[in-house]
């Protein structure tokens, strides 16, 4: 199996953060994005090898002797200590898709994903034609259609 994208992320997030801190010499953030990145790696039930192990080796400069159980514990022969730090790789934070809300008459009532590169033309097609909208409007038209690209879908009237 191969890793998510959400989970490609969530460690990328978690490899950036980590060596800006270590550079900077802010070491509770990165303690904080430790347990982060963990809660979202469970939501996620991550159990692949391409994701915990750069983050046993990410967690070794905080708790070596825990990282080298970790890294003996996934088969590794050697010190955790010899293996290189992960590289951030920015390719795994560009959003793709974004979850627009869409509100009536200023009311948000439910939420859409929708890709980052449509234009509002073709926002607004889709909107209207998700089964959602056409409950919310009970076969009425909007009398105006405001979409902001990126931000927010309202209907009014």
């Amino acid at each position: 199996d191969e890793p998510s994208a959400e989970m490609y992320k969530s460690l990328h997030k978690t490899i950036k953060k980590v060596t800006e801190d270590i550079e900077n010499f802010s070491f509770n953030t990165s303690v904080s994005q430790f347990m982060i990145c963990v809660n979202e790696l469970q939501q996620l039930k991550c159990n692949h090898r391409a994701i915990l192990e750069p983050l046993a080796i990410l967690v070794s400069p905080y708790a070596p002797h825990i990282a080298e159980e970790l890294w003996s514990g996934l088969g590794h022969e050697g010190s955790i200590s010899t293996v290189a730090f992960p590289k951030f790789e920015e390719k795994y934070l560009v959003e793709s898709e974004k979850e627009y809300p869409v509100s009536f008459n200023g009311k948000m009532r439910f939420t859409i994903k929708l890709p980052l590169d449509l234009t509002a033309a073709q926002i607004e097609e889709i909107v209207m034609a998700d089964e959602r909208t056409q409950a919310q409007l009970q076969g009425r038209t909007p009398n105006k259609v405001i979409i902001v690209p990126g931000k927010i879908i309202n209907l009014v009237g």
